[in-house]
């Protein structure tokens, strides 16, 4: 069975990005960091593969159509 891609919440996420709360929404407004998933009705997160690719190259993330990436 293949690995499904997790999803982290919040905390997961400035921590492993280095980002503050703020700086982090700032980027998602921007299209410069992966959007959030509604995960219930008052919680999301983000797929684990797409924040680890934003880590990967921050510099040149953009947000694509769906979601994706575009470099």
């Amino acid at each position: 069975m293949s690995n499904p891609d997790r999803i982290i919440r919040l905390k997961t996420v400035l921590a492993r990005t280095g980002l503050s709360r703020s700086t982090l929404y700032r980027k998602i407004a921007d299209g410069t960091f992966p959007r959030q998933i509604a995960i219930s009705i008052h919680g999301a997160g983000w797929h684990e593969s797409a924040v680890n690719h934003w880590v990967a190259n921050p510099a040149t993330w953009r947000e694509g159509r769906a979601g994706s990436e575009v470099q």
